[in-house]
């Protein structure tokens, strides 16, 4: 029996019968929010006899393949013996420009729903109906027409006849997929110590369709171990679609570099890494529109022509190769990519697209659950990133431009702002002497506020120009939809407070625990793999990630030889920030002896650009035949770049980079061999103290007692762990970790260390660790 093909009524027809242009024209997304609210309303009011939402499912054999077309009628009349397929559509147009036509897209919709429940239910006609809601006026038109269940199905048909060199490409495309699958062995000659352990146990995970939290140390080759059981899963029918989820460009590019290889020992695998709209799009300014630019400009018309010319001719589709195909059919990168997606069996993206509730991928995760399996990277990094994806700040100031924008043409846009920018000077009042607030009411208050200012905002930007300060009052609508957004999010893992930040004042809807919502994330697939090296403690991390007692712990000891790595303590050193001036002097001391005891590269992190700034004036003084390097807080792309090429494999000079801890440089670098000799790390990470910390520690000291260790001291070691795990990459590799601060040798610390660095030595001076290091080398 062939597999069967999904596809929805909606993606159907939306892929077959869209022509044009991308047109991003403001139209004001909380219209789509009433028009839900009014939609709803109008099957409700619709009577006994009309039954709302009802699902629809039928199952073609058409020609070679069997096709399963789904979709979700929004009622069904059934009255006088008749029956009627209903469609609504809201809409901001006069009603009386509607008529069948205006959009063919929408009578397509309800014709197939009409052909599957006059299938199913033996009927020779049936009538169809478009309800049209203009959505401020509320009047609503009903175009109704009848068709015979024959001229339905040449309808259904002419579009499956369509979407038919669709079905054969993937159809063909699977048998080749699924053939090199079961031919495709470990890309390497043999597994590393731990490596089988932690594929088998991946996919065991996916087997049992449960959740997993892996801690591999640096250097297991997590990437390949958890991508490789993966695919071979989806060989077995197993998984629907992969999408490997990254904090950083940098592991997304490790995770290419692994499907590259697979790909070399025989491997047929579509994958696709999405790119940032901003990044991969080719104009200066990103207006999407016919008018404005020329890959807008009739995108529909081309796009699926160039989707089937990339998938035909590539396998491994990057930034590169999107960019390479949009230029030459003129579509639109971004969407092209959006578009290719959907053909893809492995999609690398950044977290936003599975879990952030303004722009994850609704085309895979508003229908109902599929077998996709989210292999999540650098999974630490998931917690902070969560809190950022389900938080949302409004400013005064911003508030207050716009009021000053619309004072001459928008009255009544002028008031609802200047009533919000008075709300704002009214928290400021109540901000105690530190400069906050914490709001004891829900946000309800404010938010009904913000959603009526948003209705007005639609109206002044519809008939509005681009200029500047268009472009003001178009952020600030998008800010205050992203506050609307996460205020629908809010229970009692939240918190609103308000801070002022000289004249400006800042109302933030601040996300304490996100562990809920990541839980949802991860259930819009079948399997979430959770994997990092510093996933320690386990149970935090299980904790505030969204794990249950369900879910599978794999713990992997490090595959290295011990005697290759030596760890330090320099135990008579505070870092503490009170202690941090008269700390320098003693700093340099160990970093002399340090980099002194071999000559090679060497990182030394910070815990803050200011503290690192301060050693680093006065290491300069010392006249020593080394090379320099500092991280510089504001490095794009080419400069990091620039700033690793400098570590050179067998250094004719020693070279020592002054970074800081948390920093671009204390993760997801590879600098194997000769290229990294050591690294010392100063302080034990400690977020800085601060209001949003603080609350954070309130929050879990109030629901498990461990408010400091949550909030301040597992997310500081994590940054320790992650800096001292850049030293040892490969079995080849030899290398020294120095920490410098003497809250290491306390139990708290201690406790926290993995079992690869519970060997390590506290000294106490500058010559003790002079004499371990030229032992050691």
């Amino acid at each position: 029996m062939s597999k069967e093909f999904k596809i929805s009524v909606r993606n159907l027809v939306e892929f077959i019968m869209r022509s044009g242009d991308i047109d991003s024209t403001f139209i004001g997304n909380s219209r789509a929010l009433e028009g839900t609210r009014v939609h709803q309303k109008i099957q409700k009011n619709k009577g006994e006899n009309y039954r709302a939402e009802v699902s629809l499912k039928y199952i073609f054999a058409y020609k070679d393949a069997i096709i399963s077309v789904e979709g979700r009628a929004d009622g069904i009349i059934e009255e006088d013996g008749e029956v009627i397929i209903d469609e609504i559509k809201s809409t901001t147009r006069d009603l009386e420009s509607i008529e069948e036509n205006y959009n063919p897209l929408h009578m397509a919709q309800v014709k197939c729903y009409a052909y599957i429940y006059g299938k199913e239910n033996n009927l020779e006609s049936l009538k169809v109906q478009l309800t049209y809601c203009n959505v401020e006026t509320k009047e609503i038109k009903n175009i109704i027409e009848e068709y015979s269940l024959i001229e339905l199905e040449e309808f259904l048909y002419d579009l499956l006849d369509k979407y038919y060199v669709w079905i054969q490409f993937e159809k063909e495309w699977r048998e080749l997929r699924d053939s090199s699958i079961k031919a495709l062995s470990f890309p390497f000659t043999e597994y590393r110590k731990g490596q089988r352990e932690l594929a088998v146990a991946v996919y065991r995970t996916i087997q049992n369709k449960r959740n997993i939290f892996l801690q591999a140390p640096t250097g297991v080759g997590k990437t390949i171990s958890t991508i490789f059981p993966t695919i071979k899963a989806m060989g077995e029918g197993l998984v629907h679609k992969m999408f490997y989820l990254t904090a950083k460009n940098i592991t997304s590019s490790v995770a290419l570099e692994g499907i590259k290889l697979m790909n070399e020992k025989g491997l047929s695998l579509k994958t696709l890494a999405i790119t940032a709209k901003d990044k991969i799009c080719f104009k200066e300014k990103t207006i999407c529109n016919g008018e404005q630019c020329e890959y807008a400009r009739g995108h529909y018309d081309r796009v699926n022509e160039a989707i089937l010319d990339i998938l035909e001719n590539e396998d491994l589709i990057d930034r590169e190769n999107i960019q390479l195909y949009a230029e030459k059919h003129k579509v639109c990168p971004f969407e092209f990519s959006l578009d290719v997606s959907l053909w893809a069996d492995m999609i690398i993206c950044d977290y936003n697209y599975v879990f952030d509730p303004r722009v994850y991928l609704k085309r895979f995760f508003d229908s109902k659950k599929e077998d996709f399996i989210f292999l999540i990277d650098e999974a630490h990094n998931l917690v902070d990133r969560g809190r950022d994806m389900f938080s949302a700040s409004l400013n005064k100031e911003d508030f207050l431009k716009g009021k000053k924008i619309t004072n001459e043409v928008g009255k009544k846009l002028y008031k609802k702002l200047d009533k919000i920018n008075s709300y704002f000077l009214e928290l400021g009042k109540k901000c105690d002497e530190k400069g906050y607030l914490i709001l004891k009411e829900d946000p309800l208050e404010i938010a009904s506020m913000i959603r009526s200012t948003v209705e007005e905002m639609e109206k002044w930007l519809k008939i509005k120009d681009n200029s500047e300060e268009y472009e003001h009052i178009l952020k600030l609508y998008f800010d205050c939809l992203a506050f609307i957004r996460i205020s629908e999010l809010y229970d009692e893992n939240f918190m609103v407070f308000s801070k002022k930040q000289g004249k400006n004042i800042v109302l933030t809807l601040f996300c304490l625990d996100p562990s809920r919502l990541l839980r949802e994330g991860i259930e819009r697939g079948k399997t979430g793999v959770f994997f990092s090296a510093t996933l320690t403690p386990i149970n935090y991390f299980m904790d505030v990630l969204g794990g249950d007692k369900e879910d599978y712990i794999v713990r992997i000891p490090s595959p290295f030889d011990p005697s290759k790595r030596k760890i330090i303590i320099a135990g008579n050193v505070s870092t503490r920030y009170k202690h941090r001036d008269i700390s320098v002097d003693k700093i340099i001391e160990y970093i002399k002896v340090f980099i002194g005891s071999k000559k090679g590269n060497y990182l030394v992190f910070f815990p803050s650009y200011t503290y690192m700034e301060k050693v680093l004036e006065k290491f300069k003084e010392y006249d020593e035949e080394i090379d320099i390097l500092s991280q510089n807080s504001i490095m794009n792309e080419k400069e990091r770049e620039e700033f690793l090429n400098k570590f050179q494999q067998n250094p004719e000079r020693t070279m020592i980079a002054f970074t800081v801890l948390g920093g671009v440089f204390s993760e997801g670098i590879d600098l194997k061999g000769e290229r990294l000799s050591g690294a010392i790390i100063i302080g034990v990470g400690l977020p800085q103290i601060c209001f949003e910390r603080d609350i954070i520690m309130n929050y879990f000291n109030a629901s498990n007692g461990n408010g400091y260790e949550y909030s301040y001291v597992y997310p500081g070691m994590n940054k320790v762990l992650q800096a001292g795990g850049r030293v040892i990459r490969t079995e080849e590799d030899r290398g020294a970790i120095l920490l410098i601060d003497d809250r290491f040798i306390t139990k708290t610390y201690k406790y926290l260390f993995p079992r690869e660095w519970r060997d390590n030595i506290v000294v106490y001076s500058p010559k003790d660790l002079e004499k371990i290091l030229l032992n050691f080398w």
